[in-house]
């Protein structure tokens, strides 16, 4: 059992390494060729949460990542002020300033969170009202820029950065309970280095606009959550993902075309 779990870790650890990386590079990418506002909801996709409420589904079970499910959707709540947050600091300030402002924020949300029950229908009720009311509190008036040239070592240092940080917040995932493995899964792993990054190379403007359109792919996220959380007590561990993921392309779609 012992080697099984190690081969799991590894594996996990591998992923990571691979998939969140590549993902920012995707995301990078696409905010050059399209605009903050394709890349912003790209980056609400459940691309770190997924592979970490997979692997906490095999190592402890069906149940808890179910439950770890429901608390990574009212996660949204705390991944949702640290954009806000950031987007109104970086109106004044540089980057150095609005990252801790950004991620103190997230951290006061996380811990409110923490104090609820951890059920689905909480978690609902939490998400579903940040997430319509969450556009209005972003600065006005912060229509998007043209982008930079892409530069190669500022796009390795993104996915270098990106992958350091999900090591990190995933290896403290996997000492707590569900509710802070959820909280945790859902850290603003991708934000945090989206905004400091488009930050320093884009500018203020740039960086809010991708922000706010990542509030937008935050209903696909919501959408992975709720379908994970409930497939879980019904079906197999791999169904029960093909399904959160199905629902995710399908709401990221009707995003797109709306």
């Amino acid at each position: 059992m012992r080697r099984v779990r190690t081969s799991e870790s590894d594996l996990l650890i591998a992923l990571k390494l691979v998939v969140v990386p590549a993902f920012l590079l995707l995301v990078s990418l696409a905010g050059k060729r399209w605009g903050p506002g394709t890349a912003g909801r790209l980056a609400g996709l459940p691309v770190v949460t997924g592979p970490i409420l997979f692997f906490l589904a095999y190592e402890r079970g069906p149940e808890f990542a179910a439950a770890a499910a429901a608390t990574s959707l009212s996660a949204v709540f705390a991944s949702i002020s640290f954009s806000i947050v950031y987007s109104n600091a970086c109106i004044r300030w540089r980057w150095a300033v609005a990252l801790p402002l950004a991620l103190s924020a997230w951290a006061m949300a996380a811990f409110m969170l923490s104090r609820l029950d951890h059920s689905l229908l909480v978690s609902v009720v939490v998400a579903l009202p940040v997430l319509a009311f969450a556009p209005l509190a972003f600065p006005a008036g912060t229509a998007a820029i043209g982008s930079h040239a892409s530069v190669p070592s500022e796009l390795l240092m993104r996915m270098a950065a990106g992958a350091v940080l999900t090591l990190l917040v995933t290896r403290a995932a996997a000492d707590v309970g569900p509710g802070w493995s959820g909280l945790l899964a859902v850290f603003p792993v991708l934000g945090a280095v989206l905004a400091v990054f488009s930050h320093r190379t884009e500018g203020a403007r740039f960086n809010v606009h991708l922000l706010r359109a990542m509030v937008y792919g935050m209903y696909s996220f919501a959408a992975f959550c709720v379908t994970l959380s409930l497939a879980l007590a019904h079906l197999d561990i791999p169904l029960s993902f093909g399904a959160a993921i199905l629902a995710t392309l399908a709401v990221q779609g009707a995003i797109a075309r709306r």
